[in-house]
């Protein structure tokens, strides 16, 4: 027997197509997470885009994935009623769904099939504002429906003649669709390619200023843009939302009795999140990638808050940050639990320097975080001048493969240079 449907208010009648999600609770996934947090995460996705009204939810227990319909018969008869009696267009699987699953269960039930990658790449569609976000979404979604190509419609079928005087098989329709995917992919690689050099340039500028980098990272929804607006006094959307904020926005700020920095508020990360997207917005997330500091922030009061961090920092792993970059834990939403719980997380983060309890909606705690910070960051660049032989060819390219030569001079025995980097960058230069 499955649970009872997850029911969602939702009368907002600008929402024209009607949706329900299903959560797979698959026994035998070593993965599994608890089932009932796993579909209220999955309304909160759907909810992210305006054009849906979310009727509900339920969660399906299954012993093992059927492979052509994922779903056992008798489940399947039992949704199909439930579909039609609520008047369901559309109905979003909380999980993978190979594309046979998709067109059979669009078959067996009348209406449309969405699995958890696509509808996280249709709420990334939405969302995108900027040029480059724009582009690395519609290049998610060509990879992801390059995949998707079956013979599920009558025009799969016919083949085109082949070339040459002996003809052959030819080019199935399918292949032909490949192809043409794959080509509009390489047009917008190109258009991306010129972006990424123009963010490169502007980070260059950047590095020629002395302002420290802090980024903002974590699951999304765990206030890194509440937080950002309240350390910034910026207007960032900070919505009770997944995925309220897509683009990565900065700002600088003075840090009190300390360095001016520039802070970034970047995009949430979420359990299973499509590999297109994270090969996508690698560019997009260049700036952590050059942050002297990261803040992992974290919804602390959310039941599954360890796993959560877990998927934040195997995708920072994935994007190739180093676990050696300087860090602080950021215990987020302090102001949901109540004063015992409150009490005894504060005694836990208290142990660890590294670690902060805040939240970001009343301030209680920056003050702590910003001073770490400062004290991470003191001295964080510093000038310096330095002599290369002309035999030090691997050492000057270090130098400015990394941006940090801020002038250079040649002379009769080498490069006499002007440097501006970090305690960590100038013990690295000691080590080539």
């Amino acid at each position: 027997m499955s649970k009872a449907p997850f029911q969602v208010d939702n009368t907002d009648a600008s929402r024209v197509t009607r949706a329900w999600v299903l959560h797979p609770d698959i026994k035998s996934d070593p993965n599994r997470r608890l089932a009932d947090h796993g579909l209220a995460e999955a309304i909160s996705l759907a909810r992210a885009l305006p054009e849906l009204e979310v009727v509900g939810g339920e969660v399906v227990p299954l012993k093992s994935v059927r492979a052509g319909m994922l779903f056992g018969s008798g489940k399947i008869d039992e949704i199909k009623a439930a579909l039609k009696e609520r008047e369901i267009e559309l109905v979003l699987v909380d999980g993978p769904v190979s594309p046979v699953q998709q067109r059979n269960l669009e078959k067996a039930w009348g209406v449309k099939l969405l699995d958890r990658t696509g509808l996280i790449l249709e709420i990334f569609s939405d969302r995108a504002a900027t040029r480059e976000g724009v582009l690395q979404v519609e290049m998610a979604a060509l990879s992801y429906q390059r995949t998707r190509l079956v013979r599920a419609w009558t025009h799969l079928e016919r083949q085109r003649g082949g070339l040459g005087f002996v003809g052959g098989p030819g080019e199935t329709q399918i292949e032909a669709d490949r192809r043409a995917i794959d080509d509009q992919l390489v047009r917008l690689r190109r258009q991306l390619d010129k972006v990424v050099k123009t963010r490169a340039l502007h980070r260059a500028a950047r590095a020629k200023v002395p302002y420290p980098i802090v980024a903002l990272v974590g699951y999304t929804n765990a206030g890194k843009s509440t937080l950002f607006n309240r350390l910034t006094g910026a207007e960032v959307v900070a919505k009770d939302m997944l995925f309220a904020t897509l683009d990565p926005t900065m700002r600088r700020v003075q840090l009190p009795d300390g360095p001016e920095v520039i802070l970034s508020d970047t995009v949430g990360f979420i359990s299973d999140l499509p590999t297109e997207l994270v090969a996508a917005f690698r560019a997009t997330l260049e700036e952590v990638l050059a942050a002297d500091v990261i803040c992992h922030v974290r919804d602390i009061s959310h039941p599954e808050t360890e796993e959560q961090s877990q998927d934040v920092r195997e995708i920072m792993g994935s994007l190739g940050v180093d676990e050696e970059r300087p860090s602080f834990e950021v215990w987020n939403k302090l102001d949901r639990l109540d004063a015992a719980a409150r009490a005894a997380l504060q005694v836990r983060a208290d142990r660890d320097d590294h670690v902060f309890a805040i939240s970001a909606l009343t301030g209680d705690g920056t003050d702590a975080l910003l001073a770490a910070i400062r004290k991470q960051l003191q001295g964080a660049k510093h000038e310096k001048h330095l002599h290369l032989d002309f035999s030090d060819g691997k050492k000057r390219a270090w130098l400015f493969d990394h941006e940090l030569v801020e002038a250079e001079r040649q002379t009769e025995s080498g490069f006499d240079l002007t440097v501006r980097w970090t305690a960590q960058q100038e013990a690295q230069f000691e080590r080539l």
